[in-house]
């Protein structure tokens, strides 16, 4: 099951990159996704697995109301704050954490800390 996640995941960044449905270009994202090397050693759980996908999933509708929100209000703030990496992640769940935490427009990931934190840009409406 988790082999199929990370082919799933490869090819939603496949698709990403590319912007592309065509035949050929869905072939060519499964080869690559199937060429790419794995790691069997360092598989995640399948509940974080799901989680982290339910998370990607709930990012989209808050990216656009991000959006809409800094277009009507001003956000004239930054900070940088350091969040807490969940337990036990495998580098493809860190790379989704950061794809989530990067895809709305509010947030950016600056760093990935290998003692368990990522470092991340925020802007905010007001002073905290």
């Amino acid at each position: 099951m988790i082999g199929y996640l990370n082919l799933i995941l490869r090819l939603v960044i496949w698709f990403l990159l590319t912007a592309n449905f065509s035949p050929a270009n869905i072939m060519i994202g499964i080869a690559i996704a199937l060429i790419l090397p794995g790691r069997p050693k360092s598989l995640g759980r399948l509940r974080d697995w799901l989680l982290a996908l339910w998370e990607t999933l709930v990012a989209v509708p808050q990216a656009y109301m991000e959006a809409v929100e800094i277009m009507l209000f001003p956000h004239n703030y930054e900070e940088v704050t350091l969040e807490k990496v969940p337990l036990r992640r495998t580098p493809g769940l860190v790379f989704l954490d950061v794809f989530v935490i990067t895809f709305t427009p509010k947030t950016i990931v600056l760093k990935y800390h290998e003692d368990g934190w990522y470092e991340v840009h925020r802007i905010c409406r007001r002073k905290k």
